[in-house]
C-alpha cells in the first residue's frame, strides 16, 4: 500500500491531556486526568488551560522536526470530545477539530502520514466510555465519532487511517476458573465489526481501518478476513517497563526483545498486516551499581534491537515525540536522539 515503512512517533499528551507528558499542568491539583482538572480548577480555568496548551505544546515546527529526523507518520489520539458542540454531548470538554486539520495540513505540508487514534480504552479501569451493549447510547455515540472523523478527514493526502480505540482492555482466563478485569472479547469484536463499518460508511474505502489487540495478540486469528473486509490492520503495544525478567542489563534487555517478537509472531497469526503502535525504551530493571549514563546506554542498545525485531513489519510508533520532563525512555527526542536518520525513516 505505501512505498516504504511507516516509522512514526505518537502525538501523546496533546489533544488529550496527559499527566505524565505535562506534569505542570496538573501540579498541585491532586488530578491525573482531564475530569479532575475540572473539578479541581472548574470549568473558565480548565478551558484557559486546555486552550493554551493544544495551541502552544505542539505546532508546524514540531512536524518539521519530525520530518527532519527521519520519521514519515504520527499517530495522533483525539479525544471522543473531538467534534465539540458539533459533536456528542461534551459536557465541560473543550473539542478539538481545528487542531485535527491543521495537523494534517501540516503533516502534507512536510510529507508525514497520520494515524487518528480515538482516544478511548474500553475495559480499562476508571475508563468513562462503556461500549458494551448495556450502554448502547454511548456506543452509538462513539460509532458516530468514528464515522464523523472519517468524514471530515478523508479528503487528506495525509491521512493514513483510523484507529478505532486506543487502549482497550480484554477480559483474559486466569487459571481455571478465575477472568480477569476487561471487556469481553466477544463485546469488542462487534464493536470492532460496528466501527469497521462506520468507517467505511464516513470515508469510503480510502483510510486504513486499525484495530488494537487489547492485550490478547492470539485472540484474532481470523478474525475480520480480507475476502469481507479490507484495509484492516492490527495494533500491538510493546511495552515491558513493568515485566519481570530474571536477568539485568544486555541480557535482561535482550529477553525483553525476545518477548516483543513472540508478540508479533502471534499477532500475525490473525492473516492481518501488524503494527506496533506504541513502544518505548524504559526497562523495567535498576541496577545499583549502574551509572545513569550506562542505563541510557542500555536503553539505546534496547531500543535498537526493538527496531530491528519491526523491521519485516509495515509500521511503528514510539511513544512519544517530546515529554515536558525530557523523560528518556518514552521522550524520542531523547531516547532516539543517537540514532541515524536511515534506521528511523
Amino acid at each position: 500500500m505505501f512505498d516504504r515503512a511507516l516509522h512514526g512517533v505518537n502525538l501523546t499528551g496533546w489533544l488529550s491531556l496527559e499527566s505524565w507528558v505535562t506534569p505542570e499542568l496538573f501540579a498541585g491539583t491532586g488530578s491525573l486526568g482531564e475530569r479532575g482538572l475540572i473539578y479541581t480548577l472548574g470549568v473558565d480555568i480548565y478551558h484557559d488551560l486546555v486552550n493554551e496548551h493544544r495551541a502552544t505544546f505542539i505546532t508546524e515546527e514540531d512536524f518539521r522536526l519530525i520530518a527532519r529526523r527521519g520519521f514519515n507518520a504520527v499517530r495522533l489520539p483525539v479525544p471522543w470530545y473531538v467534534f465539540g458542540e458539533q459533536g456528542q454531548e461534551i459536557g465541560p470538554y473543550v473539542g478539538c477539530a481545528d487542531y485535527v486539520e491543521q495537523a494534517l495540513t501540516w503533516a502534507e505540508r512536510h510529507g508525514i502520514l497520520v494515524l487518528l487514534v480515538l482516544n478511548i480504552s474500553p475495559g480499562a479501569r476508571d475508563e468513562e466510555i462503556d461500549i458494551s451493549s448495556s450502554a448502547h447510547s454511548k456506543r452509538e455515540d462513539m460509532l458516530d465519532v468514528l464515522a464523523g472523523l472519517a468524514r471530515s478527514y478523508c479528503t487528506s493526502s495525509a491521512l493514513f487511517g483510523i484507529e478505532v480505540a486506543s487502549d482497550p482492555v480484554a477480559q483474559t482466563r486466569k487459571g481455571l476458573f478465575g477472568i480477569s478485569e476487561g471487556i469481553p472479547l466477544h463485546v469488542l469484536r462487534n464493536f470492532y465489526r460496528d466501527a469497521y463499518e462506520a468507517v467505511r460508511a464516513g470515508g469510503g474505502d480510502a483510510p486504513c481501518v486499525v484495530l488494537p489487540d487489547a492485550g490478547a495478540p492470539n485472540a484474532w486469528r481470523s478474525f475480520m478476513a480480507p475476502r469481507r473486509y479490507h484495509g484492516v490492520w492490527l495494533d500491538c503495544h510493546l511495552y515491558h517497563y513493568a515485566d519481570q525478567v530474571d536477568a539485568t542489563g544486555p541480557a535482561g534487555a535482550a529477553s525483553l526483545v525476545d518477548r516483543s517478537r513472540r508478540t508479533l509472531a502471534k499477532a500475525q497469526r490473525s492473516g492481518l498486516p501488524v503494527i506496533v503502535g506504541a513502544w518505548s525504551s524504559a526497562l523495567p530493571f535498576a541496577d545499583s551499581l549502574m551509572t545513569p549514563e550506562g542505563r541510557v546506554a542500555l536503553e539505546r542498545v534496547y531500543s535498537a534491537e526493538q527496531i530491528a525485531a519491526f523491521d519485516e513489519l509495515p509500521g511503528w510508533f514510539f511513544q512519544t515525540w517530546k515529554t515536558n520532563g525530557h523523560l528518556s525512555g518514552w521522550d524520542s527526542r531523547i531516547a532516539l536522539s543517537s540514532f541515524e536518520r536511515g534506521m528511523l525513516g
